[in-house]
């Protein structure tokens, strides 16, 4: 895969080096010191940002995991600190798989608020380089290192929102389910946990309907699943977790 030394391409060829398992240290090494400059002008629009943000934290995610094996097994708190910890560089910052995911692609929200709540103080790389609004469809394409994600796929400008649409049809007719008998739909936990990305529940339910996991006429009641279905860097610190 021949590779081009501008952003986007250098997005994609990093993930797709990734996962053909071959050597990435260069790539890094161009997309750690890239200029501020062409990486403005190279997501100049919401669906090159959308692709180059998508392919970063799905290529580091896999690059993290496979570094320190371990950091999903234990506490909470040692989940957090992988998800928080400072380890990709990008244009002279150094940003976590927390800043891209709920920084940069959700558009600075919160990820403990329901997707009601702002994230505090984002940074004047966050605010340049984020996607305009959150696009609750990077719920189902990012790589969580959890038995159930969906495959990872490499994403362009080009054709990124034909992409997000398949994958997200293809996730929700695995993991939704509908009972016509009691109107319910049984959904996977991330609906309940990032609510307010989708518009509520009645966003919700127009979403499902959007990507025929439910009928066109449907109304249902929302039923939350947990367990395997719970992204696996996403997950709920109790303030005792943080006490020795």
């Amino acid at each position: 895969m021949s590779t081009q030394l501008d952003p986007l391409s250098l997005s994609a060829d990093l993930l797709y080096t990734v996962k053909t398992e071959g050597e990435t240290a260069w790539l890094q090494e161009h997309l750690a010191t890239l200029e501020r400059a062409p990486l403005r002008r190279a997501l100049a629009t919401r669906e090159a940002k959308l692709s180059f943000w998508l392919n970063c934290y799905n290529a580091y995610a896999q690059l993290l995991l496979e570094s320190t094996p371990s950091s999903l097994e234990g506490s909470p708190v040692r989940r957090w600190k992988f998800a928080t910890r400072d380890q990709i560089p990008v244009a002279g910052v150094w940003l976590s798989l927390n800043d891209i995911e709920h920084g940069l692609l959700r558009c600075s929200k919160h990820p403990w608020g329901f997707g009601y709540v702002p994230r505090p103080l984002p940074s004047t790389f966050e605010r340049e380089f984020r996607l305009p609004a959150c696009d609750p469809r990077t719920h189902f394409v990012i790589s969580r290192g959890a038995e159930h994600c969906p495959p990872v796929t490499v994403y362009s400008a080009d054709d990124v929102d034909e992409a997000l649409d398949i994958a997200v049809e293809w996730f929700l007719a695995e993991h939704v389910s509908y009972d016509s008998s009691s109107n319910a739909a049984t959904v996977p936990q991330l609906f309940s946990r990032y609510r307010g990305d989708f518009g509520g529940v009645r966003g919700i339910v127009d979403f499902l309907r959007t990507y025929n996991a439910i009928p066109d006429d449907a109304k249902p009641s929302l039923e939350y699943e947990s367990g395997p279905h719970t992204p696996d860097l996403e997950f709920e610190v109790e303030l005792d977790d943080f006490r020795p």
